[in-house]
């Protein structure tokens, strides 16, 4: 590990001479390129250098301490020895976690999936409100919601919804997320009071860049009709809406967001794009099983990943068995706490799994 960590110090002071050549600021897309590279390595150089420090502190100390006679300063010296030697674990695991492999999708934006499953029209009401629960949260982290297509049902739930959330570290904290998420209340549609359980399916998939999916346009349908629901005066005037179908894998995409036919036709694409992403992504996962999703679980649809009991006001994580009483919070976007402990779980298995291959 620690000749890794190095050689990383090595290319970070390469860096550093790198980025302070004046001829540098000829060639934007290398500095772009460099300052990248050289953030990513900042928070690893930090604190290993930290390490190094710490430990040079506890050979002085020892050292000093088999010489120093003054029991005074002897307790000082035992005191800034403890001090050190309980830093040196904390450094070592950060140190570790810095050197675990980064996703390369962590730092994208996402689109983000929600359908209604089983329930009936009970399902359709929890969709819209994971709808709300995602736009709060992305809300309390400054980033930026943009609705892609939407199919309501007639009582204010939504059957499905696609919508995008762009920020920095949006996939990070949102790949967790993705799975079956099961409701247990008293729907509003149900006049006995009975307690009734349905489902609603979210699928979080990291935005793609044209260079990571190449689409043939020969492969793609596109319709044109006209939109529906709220949308001013040019809603059922002008066939700006636009569905498109990739004929390969029979993806149909629907986008009536914009009042432009253009600009609805360039967020179907995206989303599109977004999709054979996924798709290609989870092939891959599949072929090579050492590379498999954590047992976490990042991304499979038919995963039932969470609870939310509202009579008892109470979400569940099954996936790391982590119980919360704070639904309304949680409902109103209050992720964090669910979202770190999830976090930290697949670190931890990642981290036993690095151990585990260098035993």
């Amino acid at each position: 590990m620690f000749d890794r960590l190095d050689d990383i110090l090595i290319r970070f002071e390469e860096l550093l001479h790198e980025l302070g050549d004046p001829v540098l600021t000829s060639d934007p897309e290398k500095f772009r390129r460099l300052m990248k590279e050289q953030a990513e390595l900042a928070p690893l150089v930090e604190t290993y250098t930290q390490y190094k420090k710490t430990k040079k502190s506890i050979e002085e100390n020892l050292e000093l301490l088999e010489q120093e006679r003054d029991e005074e300063m002897r307790e000082l010296l035992k005191e800034d020895l403890a001090e050190a030697k309980k830093q040196m674990p904390e450094l070592e695991k950060e140190l570790k976690l810095l050197l675990l492999p980064k996703d390369p999708n962590d730092e994208k934006n996402v689109f983000v999936e929600i359908r209604a499953g089983a329930g009936g029209d009970e399902a359709a009401l929890f969709a819209a409100d994971l709808f709300r629960m995602y736009s709060r949260f992305a809300e309390r982290n400054r980033w930026k919601s943009e609705l892609i297509s939407v199919n309501e049902s007639g009582i204010g739930g939504m059957k499905e919804v696609v919508f995008m959330i762009s920020g920095q570290g949006a996939y990070s904290r949102l790949k967790y997320e993705s799975g079956v998420h099961r409701v247990q209340r008293v729907p509003e549609t149900e006049s006995g009071g009975r307690i009734h359980t349905s489902t609603a399916t979210v699928a979080i998939m990291p935005e793609a860049e044209d260079v990571d999916v190449v689409i043939d346009m020969n492969d793609c349908k596109f319709d044109v009709f006209r939109a529906s629901g709220n949308g001013g005066q040019c809603v059922n005037t002008t066939d700006s809406a636009v569905r498109l179908t990739h004929i390969p894998t029979g993806i149909v995409i629907s986008c009536q967001d914009e009042k432009s036919q253009l600009k609805n036709k360039d967020k179907a694409l995206k989303v599109l794009r977004a999709k054979l992403f996924e798709l290609e992504t989870a092939k891959k996962q599949d072929e090579q099983a050492k590379y498999r999703r954590s047992q976490i679980g990042t991304g499979d649809r038919s995963e039932k990943i969470r609870t939310y009991n509202f009579p008892q006001s109470r979400v569940t994580d099954h996936r790391i068995k982590l119980t919360l009483y704070k639904l309304d919070a949680i409902m109103d976007g209050d992720l964090f706490e669910l979202i770190d402990s999830l976090t930290a779980a697949d670190q931890a298995e990642k981290l036993s799994n690095m151990e585990n291959q260098t035993m």
